[in-house]
């Protein structure tokens, strides 16, 4: 356990995310308040809000201590970013320090094993159980429903025709139609708003408990006959090639209708699915475009290439990439309200708390005293 004693509480510290298209801060002016007032010390690398538009000045306004990153390692016991640490930043760190971050562990296993060797004790926020207690921790959900929208914004630049019906003198200009592969939170936020730009909008999903949530938003729900697939942890499971062959079947008619197709389909620690495959690609008019998901986990649709928009038999695919980020105030805000709610179950009073009994911290406390105890996929 990490402990304050007399005056000196645990430090926090904020750091500057280095991965290249990343705009977010893990922490806003917002919440530094929040967090002094349970007893913590929060530190900020100089420079860490700035491609989120928040100045160094409004950290230390809040009352913050902006460091440079040599002066915030030293001093720093919990160290904060949003993406997992490269190894050289992990070499950095004090040994027997705190990581708290999205760390992946199903696939990051060599940056897991990294922080282990050091001896940090590391939580991993995307492995925060999905359960009711846990939802103002979700960083997942409150970044992909950003994401969601951003998609359909994405896609809608990308066309070459507008969303809505449109009645003019010079004739009626039919509505856009919209396909959404899966219906989490991604899907939903991207159903929502396809609907208020005026689309018409379709939805499929492998869990039919979905289906009353996309009718509720104005979508039409398409159905698959045959057996559905459970779900594990908020997410569906992989679905059986059966399965998928019936999906297919039942969603062809719809892809070859469509103007923006939208797949948001994700497996932890394994490939994404593929939902479009090269025969499907070629049902779709041209001029539609493709915005995928996925394509930092291997695309649901063929062709993708992550970061990039490619052009297949006159259908556009766009590898989103990242997207919170493209929306980096709101998702920095998000990610922010997301982290202190977290400190106020692993640090109530300005002091680390590893409690496992208690189903949060056990969940994503993915190493801790040189044991790993979350292993890879």
């Amino acid at each position: 356990m990490l402990s304050h004693h007399g005056d000196t509480f645990v430090r926090i510290a904020i750091l500057k995310e280095v991965r290249p298209d990343e705009n977010r801060v893990a922490l806003t002016p917002q919440m530094v308040g929040q967090l002094k007032k349970m007893g913590v010390e929060v530190l900020v690398e100089k420079g860490a809000g700035e491609r989120a538009h928040i100045p160094d000045s409004a950290f230390e306004a809040a009352g913050a201590k902006v460091c440079q990153e040599s002066d915030l390692l030293g001093s720093g016991q919990v160290f904060i970013q949003i993406n997992p640490p490269t190894d050289a930043r992990i070499q950095k760190l004090p040994e027997k320090s705190t990581w708290v971050s999205l760390l992946y562990h199903r696939t990051e296993k060599a940056c897991i094993e990294s922080l282990n060797r050091k001896g940090i004790s590391a939580f991993s926020l995307d492995a925060i159980p999905r359960i009711s207690r846990a939802q103002s921790m979700d960083v997942l959900s409150s970044q992909a429903n950003l994401a969601g929208y951003r998609a359909v914004m994405d896609g809608a630049s990308l066309l070459d025709r507008i969303f809505p019906l449109l009645m003019t003198a010079a004739g009626t200009v039919s509505p856009s139609k919209v396909l959404i592969f899966g219906a989490g939170v991604a899907g939903l936020q991207a159903i929502a708003t396809a609907k208020r730009l005026g689309a018409i909008v379709e939805a499929t999903d492998v869990r039919p408990e979905t289906k009353e949530q996309v009718q509720s938003l104005g979508g039409k729900f398409i159905e698959v006959t045959g057996a559905s697939v459970a779900s594990e942890g908020g997410y569906a499971k992989e679905a059986s090639a059966e399965y998928r062959a019936a999906q297919r079947a039942a969603v062809n008619k719809s892809l070859a209708q469509a103007d923006l197709v939208i797949t948001t389909a994700l497996v932890p620690g394994r490939k994404a699915p593929v939902l479009i495959d090269q025969e499907q690609l070629a049902l779709m008019k041209k001029g539609a475009v493709v915005v995928d998901m996925a394509a930092e986990q291997g695309g649901n649709c063929h062709g993708t290439k992550p970061g990039e928009t490619v052009e297949i038999d006159g259908v556009r695919i766009f590898g989103a990439m990242n997207l919170p980020s493209k929306l980096a105030a709101n998702a920095s805000e998000l990610f922010a309200r997301n982290l202190l709610e977290f400190f106020k179950l692993v640090s109530p009073k300005g002091e680390m708390v590893f409690d496992l009994k208690d189903e949060i911290i056990a969940g994503c406390l993915i190493c801790h005293q040189g044991e790993i105890r979350h292993a890879g996929a």
